[in-house]
């Protein structure tokens, strides 16, 4: 009876701390609340492979095995995830964090898991030092995946950690010998290693690329900081007489319009577009924001109609017949870089094709780089124009425009 008390009182205890995040912190938040909430995920596995070995330390060999890949892939998952956290929340640096020698630490250190893996395997109940240190060793292996990765990569690296609590998750079924646990751990396991797959092949990279590249490292700064080009800038007013003319329109919202919290002015503006005859689009592209599917859920969230979201596959093929593309808050995923410049870190890399369209509007505070720390080549466009400023102020600036005339 008293550990079902516990376990109502930890039900009740998570329950609201749940219940409390998702309703308190703010859409911006949710991709760093996503790392947290994978790395708890991991760490509640780590802790449960934990205590099934501190009760019954003389484990068969099997289950020893299923002891240390649950505290293996668990704590693994709990560290980087912190240090995702941490970047995505920018308490830590969102560029990748190098030092000589980092891939021959990151070999020696899996495998000394794996040698201590084996030795814990085949008598667990006299390796007790031995299975607090792999407890270390994960926790450090953790830091030391994440640390080289740069903020541009964060939606993959997102990804794969979910895949990863859910693969510490199946492991702990394994211990507990929980068929249910087994199944549902599987199931978030390989769902995340298809999303990861998805997301890489988003970028036109694999997979060891993304986690050894150091992609948006210091070395790849690219044109950002000797940039001697002029961009043309409009006011909203200006940018409002190209609106109203324009027949066909395509908005590609980025990170910006979630840190701008710009997703219902932007509904708002896309409305009385169609109510003046255009034809409106949201172009998503599939790593856009800082999380898989942010950018959905924010027009979601802002009661964007379904119909009106188009992929990246499907919006590039008719750019060129769009009248006016407004980028709102994007950056890395509308740079023509992408496409021309093969000394660019991001070559290769499918954008959302914007500098096709007959005009592009582009609102942004400044002409800062993006998660990969390079210039944007599409702000110097001959057919682009920039509206600086907060994103929500100009968008409800335009929709001001529309409603006076």
């Amino acid at each position: 009876m008293l550990s079902i008390q516990w376990i109502a009182i930890g039900l009740i205890v998570g329950a609201v701390i749940g219940a409390l995040a998702a309703r308190l912190v703010a859409m911006t938040a949710m991709p760093e609340l996503v790392a947290l909430f994978n790395g708890f995920g991991g760490l509640a596995s780590l802790l449960v492979a934990w205590f099934e070995y501190r009760s019954r330390p003389d484990l068969i060999t099997f289950t020893a095995a299923t002891v240390f890949v649950s505290v293996l892939i668990g704590g693994v998952t709990f560290t980087g995830s912190l240090i995702a956290w941490g970047k995505l929340s920018e308490r830590l640096s969102g560029r990748p964090v190098q030092f000589p020698g980092q891939h021959l630490v990151n070999i020696l250190t899996v495998a000394a898991l794996l040698a201590g893996g084996v030795i814990f395997a085949a008598n667990p109940a006299a390796n007790e030092p031995l299975f607090l240190g792999i407890l270390a060793l994960t926790a450090l292996l953790g830091a030391l995946l994440v640390i080289p990765i740069g903020g541009a990569d964060m939606p993959v690296v997102i990804s794969l950690l979910n895949s990863y609590s859910g693969l510490a998750a199946c492991a702990t079924g394994f211990v507990i010998q929980n068929t249910v646990l087994i199944v549902t751990g599987s199931l978030v396991g390989a769902s995340g290693v298809i999303l990861t797959r998805i997301m890489c092949k988003a970028m036109n990279r694999s997979l060891a690329n993304v986690l050894f590249s150091g992609f948006g490292s210091a070395a790849s700064a690219g044109k950002g900081g000797t940039e001697t080009r002029e961009a043309k800038s409009v006011s909203a007013s200006e940018a409002y007489v190209m609106l109203e003319a324009a027949r066909s329109v395509v908005f590609v919202p980025g990170y910006g319009l979630a840190v701008a919290q710009a997703q219902h002015a932007a509904r708002e503006l896309g409305d009385l577009l169609e109510l003046n005859g255009a034809e409106v689009r949201y172009g998503i592209h599939p790593v856009a924001g800082r999380m898989p599917g942010h950018m959905n859920v924010l027009l979601a969230e802002a009661n964007v109609p379904y119909d009106q979201l188009a992929e990246m596959d499907a919006v590039n093929p008719v750019m060129d017949t769009v009248d006016v593309c407004v980028v709102i808050g994007a950056n890395d995923v509308v740079n023509p870089a992408a496409l021309t410049d093969e000394a660019s870190p991001i070559f290769g890399m499918p954008i959302i094709e914007a500098h096709r369209a007959r005009i592009v509007i582009i609102m942004k505070r400044s002409l800062g780089v993006g998660f990969a720390g390079i210039g944007n080549d599409l702000f110097y466009k001959d057919n682009s124009r920039m509206l600086f400023g907060d994103a929500k102020a100009s968008l409800q600036a335009l929709v001001a425009e529309f409603k006076e005339t």
